[in-house]
């Protein structure tokens, strides 16, 4: 009997039957199947199929997910991409030889190519009357019992491959994904946008606040970053004279896990010539809602208890008015001290570093407005303090032109009428770069090529950047953002018992 390896995972009884396969003159792992047909497609053509087999000869392929012996005959599910379908084999078609190698060595979870025809069980369940029955690959593990199952939260994500073979909504959702960045991409290019790539790894990170991962180039001797957002380099294209441009871009942050974050994330943004943060604000509100209409049919949609409503216009709110409707609180007019007990009475996190009433209304709307900012609303007008790479707000001093998309309580998307003024920009990141020499790890570095692009001139133009996989969870009913990103980051494990390194 073969043993199992400690290092492979193999089970040792498949490993068994791979040896007599081949000992017998059988190709465990041949190199392609011809088919004729997917099971959607099976289903779709010959729903009208009777008892009696159709006339067309099918080739079909996929994974077992069931095999049920009946001594003579054997009920099988097969699934591909497209959907399951019930197998019908017989001793009497396949041979006795062919049978026995079915029945002794074929396992649930083993990928085959048959051919046969369609038609439908006394119970009237449409099936395949297998005639030939080819292995196309011996899988070497188990599949989980199948009644219960997949339903380790942990194994899903960690082996997601295995949660896609026997999870058809996760599946589903992933397709669902795939739709939605396709669609993202062809409204924007619909519109005149051009996609572009920009460097992931950056000599100089910036274009958001956040806390980089850091690498070391080994020939260049030189430390690199990977990008916290394609933002500087895009802008730097419309300097150049495009006009309108987008990139869906992996954005990696050094930051906690949680539900709603993962280091490594996707975004899209897009800038725009000649417009501002009214206009990017049409344009994100244009392109969520009609993203809902293709997915779900209707401008609304069920997500948990809460029905969320889609249809525009989406409700738009100053952070002003926003706290003073949600926490009472009129922050502006309110003296620093009173301020500073309101925060310190509410256990506010960072209250003490406020030094006026734009840095309190920061921290009263992060604690007390955004998680209630359920359905779709914009807010806007942001203090200049944590916006350094906005413009300034043409009426409100000490303000910029920057929004932020809330639904369910989660940012979505935030832009700006962009900072083209090329000295403010240089006075705004040194500030920030002065913060984090002081030891602000989510500060900003000055960026002096892209402070040189915006001295060639930049023409007035709005931004925006859309969270992707926080819009799938959305769109797709899921409250984890690990439900929609393929392989989210997890601590790493020990080969041998999937324990956590301590």
């Amino acid at each position: 009997m073969t043993e199992q390896n400690e290092s492979d995972p193999f089970d040792p009884v498949r490993c068994e039957k791979a040896e007599a396969l081949r000992a017998g003159g059988v190709a465990c792992y041949p190199h392609g199947f011809e088919r004729t047909t997917t099971v959607a497609e099976l289903r779709e053509r010959f729903d009208g199929v009777g008892h009696e087999p159709a006339e067309e000869r099918l080739r079909l392929a996929g994974r077992l997910y069931t095999v049920r012996n009946h001594g003579k005959t054997v009920f099988a599910d097969l699934g591909d991409e497209t959907g399951r379908i019930q197998l019908y084999i017989r001793k009497n078609d396949l041979g006795d030889e062919a049978y026995a190698r079915f029945v002794g060595q074929v396992d649930r979870g083993d990928i085959v190519g048959v051919a046969g025809r369609p038609f439908r069980t006394k119970l009237g369940e449409l099936s395949l009357w297998v005639d030939e029955l080819d292995l196309l690959c011996k899988a070497l593990i188990d599949l989980p019992e199948k009644f219960h199952g997949l339903k380790d939260t942990e194994k899903r994500y960690r082996q997601r491959y295995l949660d896609l073979v026997m999870n058809e909504r996760v599946r589903e959702t992933f397709r669902t994904r795939s739709r939605i960045v396709s669609a993202i991409r062809t409204y924007l290019s619909d519109r005149g946008f051009l996609e572009f790539e920009t460097p992931t790894l950056q000599p100089i990170y910036g274009g958001a606040n956040a806390r980089p991962f850091t690498t070391l180039h080994n020939y260049l001797d030189q430390t690199l970053f990977l990008r916290i957002a394609p933002e500087l380099y895009l802008k730097r294209l419309v300097v150049g004279g495009f006009e309108r441009v987008f990139e869906v871009s992996k954005n990696f942050r050094n930051e906690d896990i949680d539900s709603s974050h993962n280091p490594e994330f996707t975004m899209v943004e897009a800038y725009e010539a000649y417009r501002d943060y009214r206009g990017m604000m049409d344009l994100t509100e244009d392109l969520i809602s009609t993203l809902v209409r293709d997915v779900h049919g209707s401008t609304s949609l069920v997500y948990g208890e809460t029905t969320l409503d889609f249809a525009r216009p989406w409700r738009r709110m100053t952070m002003e008015d926003a706290v003073r409707e949600h926490a009472g609180i009129d922050v502006l007019n309110r003296p620093l001290d009173e301020l500073a007990r309101l925060a310190a009475e509410h256990g506010i996190p960072d209250c003490a570093k406020a030094t006026n009433q734009r840095e309190h209304l920061i921290l009263f709307f992060e604690f007390f407005v955004e998680e209630r900012l359920i359905q779709p609303t914009f807010i806007h007008d942001f203090p200049v303090e944590n916006s350094p790479l906005a413009k300034r707000h043409r009426e409100k001093e000490g303000f910029t032109e920057r929004f932020e998309l809330f639904i369910n309580g989660m940012e979505i998307a935030n832009g700006f009428s962009e900072l083209n003024d090329p000295r403010d920009q240089l006075e705004r990141l040194r500030a920030q770069d002065r913060r984090r020499l002081e030891g602000d790890l989510e500060a900003q570095m000055v960026d002096m090529d892209f402070i040189t692009a915006l001295g060639l001139g930049m023409p007035p133009t709005g931004g925006v950047g859309i969270g992707i996989d926080r819009l799938v969870m959305l769109l797709t009913g899921h409250e984890s953002i690990k439900e929609v990103i393929l392989f989210p980051s997890m601590r790493t494990v020990r080969e041998a018992g999937l324990s956590p390194d301590e």
